[in-house]
């Protein structure tokens, strides 16, 4: 069943979301879009949608490079795309847009093939008026709550293991416990939701009922990726300062215990996950391109007390895959196994445990448009947040 289907009040809250995200209107010239010119919604790379007319005047006449308006992420022309879930949804309203209603209450996320290895997909969450341009998404180990981080005016929302939206919470503001822009999101064991807010560098924690308890905004240049330990302690990066860093606090207090730099000289780090069994950390880092060529991902893995046991970079998998890869979220599966998304080839890849490093082995290769999140539940299923058609996607064996 999907999430989206089901008319209820929360069905009814995301309508007037609808209403007010303006969902068919550029969020920088509040034009609408159209199917062709200047009005072509584009996706940058980072997934934040603009029309064609403002991606032109953001990057210049000359510099043909431009910073994302919402996140701050710089990329070229040449890496913005055309946004094909928008393009075919204004197809299906057609010239007069109407059908907007119904169009948009259609939208549990579309339907995508099943995936191999034994996996399929089990339940689609969000799409178009539920979520905005999704940043991060998290599982509860003990309810199989999922968490996800968003661009709406509510950033968090908190789906229940069958789909339906049960809360959501962090407004958009510039209150305390407001949520300027969040960049990603985990859940601790003992129940807590922890968010990167890149909008004023901070990271923030509420419990399930959206109650904020704790912000921690000094001594981080750009916190992006975190992830939470067994014992609810919080790894996160720091991209622009290089750098991991462990989070002790009493979150039902809402004290801040320690924070601690556990490892420097990275670059650009970003999506980070915690092994549950071994206390492994994976990172992905982002590496700058050196003359004509492409930034590149690296992935890195340290031990639980923080040494190098393996990595590998889109080089290294291009030697095993014949197309460029570039890994945006990472997680460990319940044997130990780094498990990655990758936005060029649409897919999510298994590399293997550290030491086994290069395995290549595609868990899901079809039906996902741009995933930028991963988790796994408690029940083994594989979460795989896709901010191309903004939905939420469960596969299972």
């Amino acid at each position: 069943r999907r999430g989206g289907s089901d008319r209820s009040p929360q069905a009814g809250m995301a309508a007037e979301d609808e209403a007010e995200l303006s969902l068919l209107e550029c969020r920088v010239c509040f034009e609408p879009y159209g199917p062709d010119g200047q009005r072509r919604p584009l996706n940058l790379p980072c997934g934040h949608v603009l029309c064609r007319g403002c991606v032109g005047a953001l990057a210049g006449a000359e510099s043909r490079r431009l910073e994302c308006p919402f996140c701050r992420r710089p990329c070229g022309l040449a890496e913005t795309s055309d946004c094909r879930p928008l393009l075919q949804l204004l197809e299906l309203l057609g010239p007069g847009g109407g059908g907007l209603a119904s169009a948009l209450g259609r939208s549990g996320g579309g339907a995508a093939a099943p995936a191999p290895a034994g996996l399929g997909l089990r339940l689609c969450l969000g799409g178009w008026g539920s979520l905005v341009n999704p940043t991060g998404v998290a599982a509860c180990p003990g309810s199989g709550r999922l968490a996800v981080a968003h661009d709406g005016k509510k950033r968090i929302h908190v789906f229940g293991p069958s789909g339906f939206c049960l809360r959501r919470f962090g407004e958009r503001g510039d209150a305390g416990n407001d949520i300027k822009y969040p960049l990603d999101v985990t859940v601790t064991s003992d129940g807590h939701v922890v968010v990167t807010d890149g909008g004023d560098c901070s990271v923030k924690a509420f419990d399930f009922e959206g109650r904020g308890v704790l912000a921690v905004r000094e001594g981080f240049s750009l916190p992006w990726g975190l992830d939470a330990t067994p014992k609810s302690e919080v790894i996160l990066t720091d991209s622009e300062a290089g750098a991991l860093y462990r989070l002790t606090a009493d979150f039902q207090r809402g004290e801040l215990k320690k924070c601690q730099m556990i490892r420097s000289r990275l670059v650009s780090p970003r999506a980070v996950a915690v092994c549950q069994t071994s206390g492994a950390v994976v990172v992905i880092e982002h590496l700058k391109a050196r003359g004509p060529s492409k930034d590149s991902t690296r992935v890195k893995v340290f031990s639980a007390e923080m040494d190098l046991i393996g990595q590998m970079d889109s080089f290294g998998l291009n030697l095993v895959f014949p197309s460029r890869i570039y890994a945006t979220a990472v997680a460990f599966d319940r044997e130990g196994r780094v498990v990655v998304t990758d936005v060029c080839s649409q897919a999510v890849i298994c590399l293997g445990k550290p030491e086994e490093f290069p395995i290549f082995n595609p868990l899901i290769s079809h039906g996902l448009s741009y995933p930028v999140g991963l988790t796994y539940m408690a029940n083994d299923s594989l979460v795989v947040l896709d901010s191309g058609d903004h939905s939420i996607k469960v596969y299972s064996s």
